[in-house]
């Protein structure tokens, strides 16, 4: 059997050479995002592994021509791949799980991060401003920590977010039995009331697509803080830029942001970015931003390239596949 990767990244070179040899496949590897101008690479290939490259119809029937039987994203979301071509040109779709610890633990740095100020003092320090305005934070012991989403990563923050003593209540369209113990479920609109920080774990889709916008976010408390780590489409920028302008929302801290997807992973040093939205919020003194790295650990990326192989292999074998969408 031969996978065709694509964006393979200098980190996941080898760890991609490794799995090959050990689950004795044949692989090609391309730097570059899969295109129209490179889908020939995927010749003689039964499946490629690809990240978060818009797999458009157009791509599909090329990989339809080219026999492609699976495609692997080497992601959690899916929803840069045309799933419904798929389905009409007979092509299986999968994705690939990693280690929990790698966005749940981000989320809590950037939560603890935000409430102590931290972008601030940082930029202060390397001035050397070291006076204390506006740098005062809150402690988490005290507040109420809403989390929208309770699959496994949402899970797995509020198993760490139970030992800081803070108010755990989250919402989610299927609640989780054995969460309800722990937390407290609540529905949304109660959820944006009460929370002093809202963190973000839900998948990007029709329902959830601009969940917080100008609506939900008047619902909000002031000096709300917001965390995501999920998909920069379940907020809507504009609204979110607005909130933080009138002082609505307190801090803004953000792994992933929308339209960020032929930018992130670049080196655009010294050139005019496309998006103005992101070069305001990185002025803002109260918002932080990082470029959809939260994920990125030794042990994910791992998990990642594996996973994608084997994933890939159980649709060729006709086994049982646990990353299979369609």
């Amino acid at each position: 059997m031969k996978i065709a990767f694509f964006s393979v990244r200098d980190d996941e070179y080898d760890f991609v050479s490794q799995y090959a040899k050990k689950y004795q496949i044949e692989i090609s590897i391309c730097r570059e995002a899969l295109t129209l101008e490179n889908v020939h690479l995927c010749k003689d290939a039964t499946a490629i592994s690809i990240m978060t490259t818009k797999t458009d119809r157009k791509i599909i029937e090329k990989l339809k021509e080219y026999n492609i039987q699976y495609i692997s994203t080497r992601t959690i979301g899916f929803d840069h791949i045309d799933l419904k071509a798929c389905q009409e040109y007979g092509i299986h779709v999968g994705n690939v799980s990693y280690s929990l610890s790698s966005v749940a633990e981000y989320t809590v740095m950037m939560i603890l991060m935000s409430l102590r100020n931290i972008k601030l003092i940082l930029e202060r320090f390397s001035s050397q401003d070291f006076s204390l305005n506006h740098i005062r934070g809150r402690e988490l012991k005290d507040l109420t920590v809403g989390i929208i989403g309770t699959g496994k990563i949402g899970q797995e923050v509020i198993r760490l977010l139970s030992h800081f003593s803070c108010h755990i209540i989250a919402y989610d369209l299927y609640p989780n039995e054995t969460l309800k113990n722990q937390i407290e479920y609540v529905d949304l609109d109660t959820l944006y009331q009460r929370s002093d920080i809202i963190s973000l774990h839900a998948p990007n889709a029709d329902e959830t697509y601009h969940m917080i916008n100008q609506e939900s976010i008047a619902k909000m408390k002031d000096d709300v803080i917001i965390i995501n780590t999920a998909r920069g489409a379940l907020i809507n920028t504009s609204d979110l830029i607005d909130a933080l302008e009138n002082k609505k929302i307190g801090y803004a801290a953000l792994d992933v942001v929308e339209n960020e997807s032929h930018l992130y992973y670049k080196d655009l040093k010294n050139e005019v970015l496309d998006n103005r939205n992101l070069a305001i919020l990185r002025s803002f003194p109260n918002v932080f931003l990082t470029p959809h790295t939260a994920f990125f650990t030794h042990q994910a990326v791992s998990n990642m390239v594996e996973y994608s192989i084997t994933s890939s292999l159980a649709m060729h074998e006709n086994k049982e596949n646990p990353w299979l969408i369609i």
